[in-house]
């Protein structure tokens, strides 16, 4: 199996549709034969090496590098193999992916992770509004899987959430949890109004400063260490602010009580 290199030749001037850019696919085929794949730019189809410059790569991985901001759809309902960009990405970067890894070392545009069921997807730098959420006309959030941003997440993160660990090592916006089902999010910075809105279940942690509780949550002082220790120390493994989450103890607070409250915010001191 080989992988593969592109560099980026020039930014395009318009949107890059990625979605059939697979490093399973790619691992069989020739260089001629990745040179000449089509993607859709606007309402052309480009070769994919008109975009970039092709080089054959050794760890049979799929590279790319260069600012891909106007490519939208990398990691696409990947299931298997390991995509990595050096540089920025446009929307729906790993929406859908079942299995395999995605990495950007830089920035991520809208709708990163919607729906995402299994795999791990890392973002070097902020991702903007909708992440880890459903895609536009679907109910089901992110289903599974683990997602890392390392920067800071725009608003409704994680809404429709069923599945899966989220982290934020930044700050997350607005309404961060909304309508959250299942699964685990954690911010280590500030987290923006409205927090939890919505919730069902699901557990939403405060690792940084203390956001304001909605009036629609209520404390509680049931002993949860068991399930602290497990969680926190699951948390732990990703290091920066969670390393030291085991030595830590949280305050918590059930809610979103105007849908039925069965979630939860731990707020760690």
């Amino acid at each position: 199996m080989s992988g593969w290199q592109l560099t980026l030749k020039q930014r395009p001037a318009l949107r890059v549709d990625m979605r059939s850019v697979s490093p399973a696919d790619f691992a069989e085929r020739s260089a001629a034969a990745v040179a000449g794949h089509t993607v859709h730019h606007g309402n052309e189809e480009l070769a994919l090496g008109e975009l970039f410059a092709i080089a054959p790569h050794t760890d049979g991985e799929l590279h790319f590098d260069g600012d891909l901001s106007r490519f939208d759809r990398l990691g696409w309902q990947l299931a298997a193999g390991t995509l990595r960009v050096e540089g920025a990405v446009g929307d729906y970067f790993g929406a859908g992916m079942s299995g395999g890894e995605v990495v950007a070392s830089g920035s991520a545009g809208l709708l990163a992770a919607c729906e995402m069921s299994g795999g791990r997807l890392e973002i070097g730098g902020d991702v903007g509004d909708y992440a880890a959420s459903a895609l536009p006309g679907s109910m089901d959030g992110m289903r599974g899987g683990t997602l890392v941003v390392r920067g800071s997440a725009g608003a409704r993160f994680g809404d429709r959430m069923r599945r899966g660990t989220a982290l934020v090592f930044g700050n997350a916006g607005d309404f961060c949890a909304s309508r959250m089902v299942a699964g685990t999010i954690a911010v280590a910075g500030t987290i923006g109004a409205h927090p939890g809105y919505g919730m069902r279940r699901g557990t939403l942690l405060a690792v940084g400063p203390a956001p304001a509780v909605p009036p629609t949550f209520v404390g509680n002082n049931v002993d949860i260490g068991v399930f602290w220790q497990l969680i926190s120390r699951d948390l732990a493994r990703h290091g920066g602010a969670f390393a030291n989450l085991p030595q830590r103890h949280p305050a918590r607070f059930l809610g979103d009580l105007a849908a039925s409250g069965k979630g939860e915010l731990l707020v760690v001191a």
